[in-house]
């Protein structure tokens, strides 16, 4: 599932390619008709991302909302506007061509695709690198084309003059009011990208500090903390030497601010670079190794079975409210 970094960038390459533009809309799956109807031929003012969703406002105070879910993905094809902010894998500045791939000296493109500017979300590459999934096939050929060829299930197009975005698999699309997106984020819990920082650890710690569901749990919940999926909980659990199944009100309170605290550093660096970098220090070769390659830069994630980076114990793989969770028992205890 794409977590809180993805839909940042999401976020922000909307901003920068569809902001003030009229859009035209559509759904050429036809399950979004009525909803792409009503944003046809407005004009994109407003769009951030909370958490694990997206909110674009339309100039007609209709906003869309998305959530990507398990599968969801935005393709973007055409010209696209790098952010001048955000380095590459490499640390260099991207750019992009007219088909929307990433220009850089020597770039690295992470073998699930994580680090795609053309393709954000469940893994993917870019368009003109790979095929994304079986129901989608000849995307050398439509990249020959404006607008591009619609190619697979694409439930929403959002097309500007110059722009395209193509919307796949999400678990929500749909048009909603001001005062049903401001009700959405109400129900979230705080992001570090979003909310006052201090405010949202002292937000963060109050809740799990009085919850006695595992802080496993309380790490995938939207209401108790926003963006944090499985990959991150794994992550940020060893990172804080923490067994998952320690009950929220039982960890000691500079360990919940500590929580708040690497979640804050990592989503930041997850925007930054595209990637969940969650092992700290790396440089050189060993650092463009963990950004090329998933295995190389998580401390237990996938890594069921294999011996700890620390201590050598065998990664523990459960599951934990029908996710998996790799945790190492020695280190987190």
């Amino acid at each position: 599932m794409p977590e809180g970094h993805s839909v940042h960038r999401i976020a922000r390459q909307f901003d920068r390619n569809f902001l003030g533009r009229t859009v035209a809309a559509s759904s050429p799956q036809g399950r979004f008709a009525e909803g792409a109807a009503l944003l046809d031929g407005s004009e994109m003012t407003t769009v951030r991302a909370v958490g694990k969703q997206m909110f674009a406002e339309f100039d007609a105070h209709i906003w869309l909302r998305v959530h990507l879910g398990m599968y969801g993905a935005w393709d973007f094809a055409g010209e696209i506007q790098a952010d001048p902010t955000i380095a590459s894998a490499n640390g260099r500045m991207g750019q992009t061509n007219q088909r929307g791939t990433l220009l850089a000296d020597d770039p690295i493109y992470d073998g699930a695709g994580e680090n795609s500017l053309s393709s954000i979300g469940a893994p993917r590459r870019a368009r003109v690198h790979v095929r994304m999934s079986e129901q989608t096939t000849g995307l050398d050929d439509e990249d020959q084309q404006w607008p591009p060829a619609v190619v697979g299930q694409v439930r929403l197009r959002l097309l500007t003059a110059s722009t395209c975005a193509d919307l796949r698999g999400p678990t929500a699309c749909e048009i909603r009011s001001a005062e049903e997106v401001a009700d959405t984020i109400a129900s979230l819990g705080p992001d570090p990208l979003v909310d006052d920082v201090d405010e949202g650890e002292e937000r963060f710690t109050g809740v799990v500090r009085r919850k006695p569901t595992p802080i496993g749990l309380l790490l995938m919940d939207q209401s108790v903390v926003s963006g944090i999926g499985n990959v991150y909980r794994a992550e940020m659990l060893f990172r804080a030497n923490l067994d998952p199944h320690t009950p929220g009100r039982d960890v000691p309170e500079e360990t919940v601010r500590g929580l708040w605290r690497d979640w804050t550093h990592l989503l930041s660096i997850g925007v930054e670079t595209g990637q969940m970098m969650t092992m700290d220090g790396l440089t050189g070769d060993a650092y463009r190794q963990a950004m090329a390659h998933r295995d190389d830069r998580h401390w237990v994630y996938h890594r069921a079975g294999l011996p700890c980076r620390v201590c050598g114990t065998e990664i523990v793989l459960e599951e934990m409210s029908s996710r998996k969770l790799y945790w190492c028992p020695n280190c987190q205890r």
